[in-house]
């Protein structure tokens, strides 16, 4: 039996930390391109900033930065070194099949990224499901990510569906937050200690979603 309810049309993924390990490559890319720039970001925690766009941590980590680094040219250094790791990235167990079997049920996935759009082709390569989206959502794509609602809001739109019969898989409050505001139902990932409340449903593993 599927968690999801039979008037669910469309699943809008997460990526990062939902449906790939990419976090600690996240923390490896921005660690090792502030080096590059002379910073030491070395004491920051490993999640520091999961599920946090690049634009919120640049303004965030401003003040340790040089003054005449520019914040382009900053993530553009981290990206590459994003992209540079990614075919070593591993999905998280069940991803791909539990994909798999909601596009052989005829269920529409879009994926719906906090990442830019080199980060999120580089996550969707190492997941090997981009044949079963419709589409993806970056924060190349939108003017505000989340946990803004535009995201969410833009995949609703852009699937020509009532945003209640979409439902979003996150990791993350910000993620969470991002599709209620949107007017998506949402299952939560539970990988830690964080509390995830904006969810209508919680799971330990993704398999559950088909279970």
């Amino acid at each position: 039996m599927s968690l999801l309810p039979p008037d669910a049309a469309a699943v809008a993924w997460d990526i990062d930390g939902t449906l790939i390990d990419s976090e600690p490559l996240h923390h490896h890319a921005l660690v090792a391109a502030s080096r590059g720039f002379g910073v030491d970001l070395s004491d920051l925690p490993d999640m520091a900033f999961r599920g946090i766009h690049m634009g919120h941590v640049w303004q965030t980590l401003r003040p340790r930065l040089p003054d005449g680094l520019d914040r382009d040219t900053w993530l553009t250094a981290i990206e590459a070194a994003y992209v540079a790791g990614a075919p070593a990235l591993v999905p998280l167990p069940g991803a791909a099949r539990v994909i798999r079997t909601l596009a052989a049920q005829g269920l529409a996935q879009v994926a719906v990224s906090n990442s830019s759009r080199a980060v999120v082709d580089a996550n969707l390569a190492a997941l090997g499901i981009a044949d079963c989206l419709a589409f993806s959502i970056s924060l190349d794509d939108v003017a505000c990510g989340k946990p803004d609602p535009e995201p969410y809001a833009q995949a609703a739109r852009r699937l020509g569906l009532p945003p209640h019969r979409i439902w979003a898989v996150e990791d993350s409050a910000a993620g969470l937050a991002s599709a209620r505001a949107a007017g998506l139902r949402s299952i939560a990932i539970l990988s830690g200690s964080e509390p995830l409340p904006l969810a209508d449903h919680a799971i330990r593993a993704l398999d559950e979603i088909v279970a």
